[in-house]
């Protein structure tokens, strides 16, 4: 049976029942050292003190979203996601018991049937008085309707301030008449492997439930995205649990409980969570500004293998080795080229995988330090980071008031649209592409002539960040004001990143 990562949103669950087998006690090797007694940190008696001061923080997560028919058949998420629905049963194979449940859970949705509501649960975690609460962006995306439940049984709506698909957390607000019990981040740089911890959440919807466990690993990749630096632990972390803090045994978060590998969806003592300093820049952000703005420098990077520092004569074998470099983007504009190590940022050792998750924390506009090893030589390189070209996941709210969803511009031969649940699975874009996106090309148009495309995404305008129609619309018309005789796009396909010249007035 085949291993799975998923995200520990609560669906369905079961609880399975085990047994313990007894092991002969091997005698202890004759020559084993003393253990100094200052190196041992006896395990405390009771957590009981320690989970009745955290619980009043930790809140019950309950959305609900309208689906519609064909809802779930492009799925963004992991493969392995419980948001897919509830896994078939296993039965012999070609048994009817098995073809039942292949047809039925395969059945092909009536576009005439009226659209289904969907109800889910998770978790998290009260960070303010006033009502800011953390939890994770699968929780609470798409959904309609978000409502906390707090250990008292008090339920109190919830407004989603903001929220980030790419480190998959999110910010919501709730309004209370009397302040709020918090928990407060801890510097999870300091968690060791074998530190004991506390996960608190709301597994199966099972309210108010504390498990035990230990910090197993840090530095995690489970190949979710591209910032993946999860802390694993052994803490019973299920379905639901998902935005639920991990307490230090000090009480305080080190981590938001997100993932878990499992076999079945429920918890075999491997959980993953995102590290509180991974997370407390983005949660600024997302309470600040109600989205994430990320450093870029345009590169795509791997990690020097081994074989691939031998092939090149690189000892020891680190770094993020550039596999690619935007034409127009920063680090080409610094001077770095394909086939270049980055070995170091600020002075600090780097490799490839983490490359990606340091530069995004970068504010944009930052000039950067880059450490870059070329044939031999070591090169010190400054890059002045920029905002990332992908659009930032915005709240309900903002997304509804980008304004209109499309712009036709007859005498460039093009039609523009939103980038919207719509559009993404039509031209399969990213849930995390920004910009607009053409609908529509006009053939033998200026914009055809230039090779544009339907489905190709515009991100800038004249060198300025665009991500309505209307803000496309305004740069025109300020070009056009300029008497430019062309207006230049930055247009993001299959194939990467390019400017694009398109001639004004059909010229």
């Amino acid at each position: 049976m085949n291993h799975r990562v998923v995200l520990a949103a609560l669906l369905s669950g079961v609880s399975l029942p085990f047994s313990a087998f007894a092991q002969t006690a091997s005698p202890p090797p004759q020559a084993a050292p003393a253990v100094s007694a200052q190196a041992v940190h006896a395990a405390p008696e009771s957590f009981a003190d320690l989970a009745a001061q955290l619980l009043p923080a930790v809140v019950n997560i309950s959305t609900s979203a309208t689906l519609k028919a064909g809802d779930g058949d492009d799925d963004d998420g992991p493969d392995d996601s419980p948001d897919d629905g509830p896994q078939v049963p296993q039965f012999p194979p070609g048994s009817p018991m098995e073809k039942f449940f292949h047809d039925y859970m395969n059945r092909k949705p009536n576009p005439d049937e009226p659209p289904r509501k969907m109800q889910a649960l998770g978790s998290g975690f009260i960070i303010s008085p006033d009502g800011y609460i953390v939890t994770n962006n699968h929780v609470v995306k798409d959904a309609d309707k978000v409502s906390v439940t707090l250990q008292d049984d008090t339920v109190l709506p919830a407004k989603i301030i903001g929220r980030d698909g790419r480190t998959d957390l999110a910010v919501l607000k709730v309004e209370s008449p009397k302040p709020l019990p918090i928990v407060s981040f801890g510097d999870s740089d300091k968690a060791r492997v074998g530190d004991r911890v506390l996960a608190i959440g709301n597994p199966f919807g099972l309210s108010g439930t504390v498990t035990s466990g230990i910090v197993s690993s840090r530095g995690r990749d489970i190949n979710h995205g591209l910032y993946d630096d999860y802390i694993q632990t052994d803490a019973s972390i299920n379905r639901g649990n998902s935005g639920g803090p991990l307490f230090d045994i000090n009480g305080h978060v080190i981590g938001i409980n997100t993932a878990i590998y499992s076999s079945s969806g429920g918890s075999i003592g491997i959980g993953f969570a995102i590290p509180a300093n991974d997370a407390r820049g983005v949660i600024d952000q997302l309470r600040r500004d109600g989205h994430v703005s990320r450093g870029w420098i345009g590169v795509r990077v791997q990690d020097v293998t081994h074989d691939i520092a031998d092939s090149i004569g690189l000892k020891p074998a680190r770094g993020a080795m550039i596999a690619g470099v935007e034409a127009k983007g920063p680090a080409a504009a610094a001077g770095m080229k394909t086939g270049d190590v980055i070995t170091a940022l600020n002075g600090t050792a780097i490799d490839g995988h983490a490359l990606p998750r340091l530069v995004a924390e970068i504010a944009p506009g930052t000039k950067t330090r880059f450490t870059v090893w070329r044939k031999g030589q070591v090169l010190p390189l400054d890059v002045m980071v920029k905002a990332s070209p992908e659009a930032p996941d915005m709240p309900p709210e903002a997304a509804k008031a980008k304004g209109k969803s499309s712009l036709s511009l007859a005498d460039i031969g093009m039609t523009l649209g939103m980038i919207d649940d719509e559009t993404r699975h039509k031209f399969s874009l990213s849930d995390s592409q920004r910009g607009v996106v053409i609908t529509d090309v006009t053939q033998d148009g200026p914009a055809s002539s230039r090779g544009l495309q339907a489905g190709d995404v515009i991100t800038e305008v004249q060198q300025v960040d665009i991500d309505s129609p209307d803000a496309f619309s305004k740069e025109l018309s300020r070009a056009r004001q300029q008497k430019k005789h062309s207006v230049l796009l930055l247009v993001q396909n299959s194939d990467g990143l390019r400017w694009v010249p398109v001639p004004l007035n059909g010229g």
